[in-house]
């Protein structure tokens, strides 16, 4: 095995939102099982109170053993280096090459390269670098090669091998292993230091995320740090979620790093016996991001909440998109969902969506639905079919549709007598965390809904694949599921999809769920949707959603039906109120009658609420899409739409990110100005008077409603309308 040079550092990823394009040398390895690898590790860091506290749910590793292929067609010999994690061994047109092979020599002409890599600790990984031989995604993996050897010693030339691309990432320096991959630090210095007799309290300023690191550490002593989100929770060494205690013998003065990174802004630390230290600092851990979005406009306050929409999402995009920083740390399939269409719309990392999307799905068999959670599963559906849509990648899709047909598969075994789906033993229906009661248990129309969308979804994915044969077997159990749920679940004396059926029997109850999605997938006809509007998502009656996960969706529909003046009142109301409390991050839950320490208080815990959670950041979501109104109509932004929404506001400008280039937009009351950097698609807008631009000719399609094509790329087109009233 040629050696590895392991560094410890984040350098080794040149870029988050950057892929390893064909062509340029990189790690490959079996495709999701680094991503499982890393997951298992980043999920296992979760601690309460010093006790490991590990994932609930099924966990899988990665293939010991993988072979690599790839067919070369060279005009000249070429030698080319070879790296691996693992011992490795080497097959040229079928043979195994013997010696030392971390260079290999192969003749002019076509052949076929072999590399088998076992590793047990880590993931079978190669790096191949040569003139035009190198390790990128033309390669193929398998994890079972079932090849023969023959009397004269030559392996067997057909396989039943089942080969699929490889997985890589931005993994470009050959001296560096994957395995090695860490998040990069920066130094972070303390806002203010309170000192006590006995304790030294300090505060970051900010809701943050890494290592605490004490200056000129000296002496020997028990040394105690208690964190805190809120000063309530640092200071309370009995109730704080988190805390370390270790043992320390320094004879000289010596700065001292602490072993595992934490989320807090403020932390406790008390030393006994003759423990002394000068100051505190932290080293600051952070994925690498690029703020490809932009927002701004002329309400501060509104500003500021995107701004802290940014902060929050930044906080929680680590090696995948997590739910909050302090406590749980893991991977749940409901809060990344959001997490990918907040990241669209700021940083476009669309490596983080894949790498998360394989984490989640994990391996077959199938033994229980993602995180357990019914609806969780659906979620993941559905963010393989977004990912396609905003960044147009077709093998990706390919690439993941065996394990969506077996996830779907174990969905399909799972209906009753009605075709419908109901918690089973074991499965865990969450919907949201309700303050009202709710049943879950029967058939929920919400889960319906999802469970519909993705089979929709697997029609579409199917036919990307290549098998038109599934793909018209999915498209018509959608819409047999469809008019069921219409049958079951539609109540014309409420003018609202009711919650559940238990045993047959249509329940009285409204909740927001179904209908809100019903809205946002387009599933109702015209007159059904503004009875929707008025029974349940503008009725005062109706029941309220307090957390900030189903206001995301809930104010996205307000947002599809024109209602983004009241949006942009309930934004300045919610996410303004927490602003108003001192938030530096967005919460899991934010409640206005709540005071005081009942902002910290969740799960019958005293600080068991996170204070950054990645599904408070919406906002970046709601104002890139429905405000600035940017939106992929085809994959890849191949067209896409703009329609800017002032909702209230006398001026609003910022940028889109898309998979090529930005999208940047300009609008007040009399001028829209927007620059594409590729693509092209409609600017529709409403205007009082006949507009006028600087390039092309705008489209009259109807009343006062107007539309004109942008397709030069990078030339800023220039409206001058008249806002309609």
């Amino acid at each position: 095995m040629k050696t590895v040079k392991f560094l410890l550092v984040g350098a080794m990823l040149m870029s988050a939102t950057s892929f390893a394009e064909a062509g340029a040398a990189t790690w490959i390895w079996y495709p999701g099982d680094y991503e499982i690898l890393m997951a298992n590790n980043m999920q296992n860091r979760r601690t309460e109170r010093g006790a490991f506290y590990p994932p609930f749910w099924r966990m899988d590793s990665h293939y010991v053993l993988v072979e690599f292929f790839k067919t070369v067609d060279l005009a000249a010999d070429e030698e080319v280096e070879i790296y691996a994690e693992g011992q490795y061994n080497v097959k040229l047109d079928g043979r195994l090459q013997f010696g030392k092979l971390d260079r290999l020599n192969i003749p002019a002409g076509r052949h076929r390269l072999n590399i088998k890599v076992y590793n047990q600790s880590a993931v079978p990984a190669i790096f191949v670098r040569g003139k035009t031989v190198v390790s990128d995604t033309s390669w193929l993996v398998t994890f079972k090669d079932t090849d023969w050897i023959d009397m004269s010693g030559k392996a067997s030339d057909k396989s039943m091998a089942i080969f699929v691309n490889v997985g890589s990432w931005s993994f470009s320096d050959a001296q560096v292993a994957p395995s090695q991959f860490s998040l990069p630090t920066t130094p972070k210095a303390a806002a203010v230091t309170e000192r006590g007799e006995s304790s030294v309290l300090v505060d970051f300023g900010q809701e943050t995320f890494g290592f605490l690191k004490l200056h000129g550490m000296k002496g020997k002593g028990n040394l105690s740090v208690y964190y805190g989100e809120s000063r309530e929770e640092a200071l309370d060494t009995a109730g704080c979620e988190t805390l370390d205690r270790i043992y320390i013998d320094h004879s000289q003065p010596e700065d001292f790093v602490m072993s595992a990174s934490r989320a807090f802004r403020y932390a406790s630390i008390v030393a006994d016996g003759t423990l002394l230290f000068d100051n505190v600092s932290m080293l600051y851990e952070y994925m690498p991001e690029e703020y490809r979005g932009a927002f701004r406009c002329s309400d501060e306050e509104l500003n500021r909440i995107w701004d802290v929409s940014a902060y929050t999402l930044q906080l929680s995009t680590r090696e995948f998109f997590i739910d909050g920083i302090k406590r749980d740390r893991w991977i749940w399939s409901g809060d990344a969902y959001q997490s990918f269409l907040m990241s669209y719309y700021l940083f476009f990392d669309a490596p983080s969506v894949t790498r998360t999307l394989y984490a989640l799905r994990g391996k077959d068999p199938i033994t229980s639905h993602i995180n357990t959670i019914m609806d969780y599963t659906f979620y993941w559906f559905m963010g393989v079919y977004d990912y396609y849509l905003f960044t147009g990648d077709e093998r990706f899709v390919r690439q993941m549709y065996p394990r969506m047909e077996s996830l779907m598969a174990y969905v399909l075994g799972r209906r009753n007598a009605n075709g419908m789906l109901e918690g089973l033993s074991g499965d865990w229906v969450f919907v949201d965390w309700a303050e009202f009661a709710m049943s879950k248990k029967g058939e929920l129309s919400f889960e319906q809904l999802l469970f519909c969308r993705s089979l929709e979804v697997m029609s579409v994915c199917a036919g990307i694949a290549g098998y038109g044969e599934s793909a018209a077997g999915y498209a018509v159990l959608s819409q047999e599921l469809r008019q069921k749920l219409f049958d079951g679940f539609w109540s014309n004396e409420k003018n609202a999809f009711v919650h559940n059926r238990e045993n047959g029997r249509q329940s009285s109850q409204v909740t927001p769920y179904a209908n809100i999605f019903a809205v946002l997938l387009g599933y109702l006809s015209a007159e059904q949707t503004q009875a929707v509007k008025q029974s349940v998502l503008l009725n005062p009656n109706a029941l309220k959603i307090t957390t900030p996960y189903m206001r995301f969706y809930e104010l996205e529909a307000l947002c599809a039906l024109g209602e983004q003046e009241h949006v942009l009142k309930e934004m300045k109301s919610y996410w303004g109120g927490m602003l108003k409390l001192g938030a530096t991050s967005f919460w899991e839950k934010y409640d206005p009658r709540e005071s005081g320490a009942q902002h910290l208080a969740m799960y019958g815990r005293p600080y068991g609420r996170s204070l950054c959670h990645a599904w408070g950041a919406s906002p970046l979501y709601l104002l890139g899409k429905y405000y600035m109104g940017v939106q992929p109509l085809k994959p890849g932004y191949g067209e896409f739409c703009i329609k800017p929404n002032l909702g209230g506001l006398q001026w609003i400008e910022g940028k889109v990110p898309t998979a090529g280039g930005d999208i940047a937009v300009y609008a007040d009351a009399k001028t829209i100005k927007v620059t594409a950097d590729a693509g092209q698609g409609f600017l529709y807008f409403s205007s009082a008077k006949k507009p006028k631009t600087n390039i092309g000719v705008v489209e009259k399609v109807g009343g006062n409603e107007y539309r004109l094509l942008i397709s030069e790329p990078k030339k800023q087109y220039v409206v001058s309308y008249l806002k309609i009233q």
